[in-house]
């Protein structure tokens, strides 16, 4: 359940509930009596997620960019006549 906070519009009392999602907007003030005095007030939600992590850094920290490593190429061997590396085993490979 939510937490909600009310101030009242006649007397400016605060005023902190745990109710439902589906609660009244407004209700009678506790200290002076107005009738739907009490109005619910836009706030902020806080929480804290605790333990380890994606959002540990990720909210905080801009992504470091990956390490690039580049892998040695190597040559296949050449072939004058079209053969697949020259191991094809056809009359021009020599």
């Amino acid at each position: 359940m939510p937490l909600y906070e009310y101030r009242c519009e006649a007397c400016g009392q605060p005023e902190e509930k745990l109710e439902s999602l589906s609660a009244p907007t407004s209700h009678a003030c506790p200290g002076c009596g107005a009738a739907d005095g009490m109005k619910r007030q836009l706030s902020v939600a806080a929480f804290s997620l605790s333990g380890g992590g994606w959002y540990k850094g990720a909210a905080s920290e801009p992504a470091a960019p990956a390490a690039k490593t580049e892998t040695p190429k190597s040559e296949a061997p050449k072939s004058s006549h079209g053969c697949a590396a020259g191991g094809c085993g056809c009359p021009l490979a020599g």
